[in-house]
């Protein structure tokens, strides 16, 4: 028996030694990131028998294994995912909303300055200077705009940096999990080193993206993305990356890369901070271009519609202030041409009505034989569209204009009318005396439909006979219907009768003047086109136009059209503060969780060390009876 309580107190004394380095362990590591905490399992050597009854042989450690629950570790993983989408758009919003009250606050402040000028230029609309200062806050405006402009596409190349920097650590991590499966597949995955470096892997993946995990019989672990793109399997490790967007190559698009495939990805199908960051892209960086496009269009036109409402201080009809809104450079960047087209049709968007823009985008889709149809791509409302000679007409304030080429069957484009303003914003006018203060006087008569509307677009010759002036006005009489036209003077003398012309245009008299009629009727004008270097009739019609809701079909006016963008991104920041609140409150429970189960408890681990180290005191002292028997045993026999 004494051989047995020798060998008794020997497996107490190595089970111990095991337990105290296992919990010596666990404490050494209780600030490791990722350790799951481990404990020694202990189990009886088998039974004895002696005589009539069965004696224990002693203890040995049966294994050693993590404390991990793979249900909370999921849902860490879910929390993780959440937290870091949630993270990355309260941070965007945030740098956009800074953008916008930062940076952004010169445009209407420009604006204003403007408007000021202009009111200032109808008090004196001969002074030269005021003339240089409206041209001057109109150039400070659209640099302000195009400062904007450029922040926002800073904004976009710094997303897209972002977007590679996750893709390149993506990548990193596919190739390192591939490796710990090797070695995972060696040890059937029992080396427990390995399986904290795995999940500790498997955890910052999650902040990139959604990640299912799929464990194998080999003791490896294939993941998958978001449940879409399989991104490790078993030693084998695919990768992620960009590539030029479509139809927009400048708009990177997210692949998968399997061998020598290479698929697109549907960002909003993976989470995490990969689809936060396509998702701020797309739903809030590209809105805000586009409605400052439509801020800059609805600034350009109304300033060079009045101008050609007026006359400058030569007499001639009012030239453009600004960039003119359908130049060819600005109308084609409108359109993206999809990489499946197999048409060659080439295309280009006019507006037609910039209170009718939205700020908004659009697909075109072509269907053979002849079907046009445009697709909002925010409301998914479809339009169709009618072909008139090479336009097509039907959107919502522009047209689409085929300038060359042909469509094929299921060639399709993304029209964004206002893509491209804010960049080109810019002041052509350079002379202070084309600043058009003065305003002819076209009076309609009475009685007229109410559906004809006549425009001065040139002076021709002010010399000429019968040029209509204070007193010696013209009234000319349209008949819309045959396109004719007569001519009264002010005396009641006919000067002209039954005169056909070619629509829109008549030209007589020393100018020239357009006719825009919605159907066939019989209205007169009378005009008087006299202007003198007092006369500021126009200027206050200009000064009018900083209240006048020109936007959004009447609703805004358009320092609105900026203050609504601001007000967007601001209560978007807000939303993504509180779901960032939210997300760290679901993560910290489902750490806590975790960490109840796999963190180390210093208090606990504590006590099984003092626990431990008795067992081995006793075991110990065990080792030492067995000698003082058998030193007993020895003397007697002596």
């Amino acid at each position: 028996m004494s051989i047995d309580l020798l060998n008794i107190a020997r497996t107490g004394v190595l089970a111990s030694q095991a337990q105290l380095g296992v919990t010596s362990n666990n404490i050494a590591n209780v600030n490791t990131e990722g350790y799951n905490r481990q404990v020694a399992t202990q189990a009886t050597h088998l039974s004895q028998r002696s005589g009539n009854s069965f004696y224990g042989t002693g203890t040995y450690v049966s294994s050693v294994k993590r404390v991990y629950n793979e249900y909370a570790a999921r849902e860490l993983r879910i929390g993780q995912t959440a937290k870091g989408a949630a993270e990355v758009s309260h941070t965007k919003m945030s740098e956009l909303d800074q953008l916008f009250s930062q940076i952004g606050k010169a445009i209407p402040q420009s604006l204003n300055d403007m408007f000021k000028n202009i009111n200032s230029l109808a008090d004196l609309p001969s002074d030269l200077g005021i003339r240089g200062g409206v041209l001057g806050s109109a150039q400070q405006m659209a640099s302000a705009i195009n400062e904007m402009q450029r922040q926002l596409e800073g904004q976009m190349k710094q997303t897209h940096e972002q977007i590679d920097a996750i893709t390149t650590r993506v990548n990193e991590i596919s190739t390192e999990l591939a490796n710990i499966n090797r070695e995972l597949m060696k040890t059937m995955g029992e080396d427990m080193q390995l399986l904290d470096k795995q999940d500790a892997l498997i955890m910052e993946l999650s902040e990139y993206a959604q990640v299912n995990v799929i464990p194998l019989e080999n003791g490896a672990k294939s993941i998958m993305l978001g449940g879409a793109v399989m991104l490790v399997s078993a030693e084998v490790a695919m990768s992620m990356g960009t590539a030029q967007g479509d139809p927009y190559s400048d708009e990177l698009r997210l692949t998968a890369t399997t061998g020598s495939s290479t698929l697109v990805v549907d960002p909003s199908k993976l989470g995490g901070q990969l689809s936060a960051l396509y998702e701020f892209r797309d739903k809030t960086l590209i809105p805000a271009e586009n409605e400052l496009g439509q801020l800059s269009l609805g600034i350009a036109n109304a300033f060079n519609e009045a101008q050609k409402a007026g006359f400058d201080m030569n007499g001639q009809v009012g030239s453009n202030i600004f960039i003119d809104i359908n130049d060819p450079l600005i109308a084609q960047s409108r359109v993206g041409q999809y990489g499946s087209n197999t048409g060659t049709a080439s295309l280009s968007v006019s507006i037609e009505d910039v209170g009718a823009l939205s700020g908004g985008a659009y697909e075109l889709k072509y269907t053979a034989p002849g079907t046009y149809e445009l697709t909002d791509t925010l409301t998914g409302d479809v339009t169709p569209l009618t072909l008139s000679g090479s336009t097509l007409t039907g959107g919502a304030g522009f047209n689409i204009n085929i300038g060359a080429g042909a469509f094929a069957d299921g060639d399709r484009f993304l029209i964004r009318p206002t893509s491209g303003a804010a960049a080109q914003m810019s002041v052509v006018m350079t002379d202070p005396k084309a600043i058009a203060a003065a305003a002819p006087k076209i009076t309609a008569d009475a009685t007229n439909s109410g559906n004809t509307k006549v425009t001065v677009t040139s002076i021709d010759n002010r010399l000429a006979a019968n040029f209509p002036v204070t007193g010696s006005e013209l009234t000319f009489t349209l008949n819309t219907g045959a396109n004719t036209y007569d001519v009264t003077a002010a005396d009641g003398t006919v000067l002209a009768a039954g005169v056909a012309y070619t629509p829109p245009s008549i030209s007589a008299f020393g100018f020239t003047f357009e006719v825009e009629s919605i159907g066939a009727a019989t209205d007169s004008f009378t005009f008087d086109l006299s202007y003198g270097e007092g006369d500021n009739s126009n200027a206050l019609a200009m000064a009018q136009l900083a209240d006048t809701k020109l936007m959004n079909g009447g609703k805004s006016t358009l320092i609105d059209v900026f203050e609504k963008t601001k007000q967007q991104i601001g209560s978007g920041t807000k939303a993504a503060e509180v779901r960032l609140g939210s997300a760290e409150a679901i993560y910290q429970q489902a750490y806590g969780r975790v960490q109840e189960v796999s963190g180390v408890n210093l208090d606990e681990e504590a006590a099984n060390l003092l626990r431990f180290q008795q067992s081995y005191q006793a075991s110990a002292r065990i080792m030492t009876t067995a000698q003082q028997i058998f030193d007993t045993l020895f003397a007697s026999v002596r």
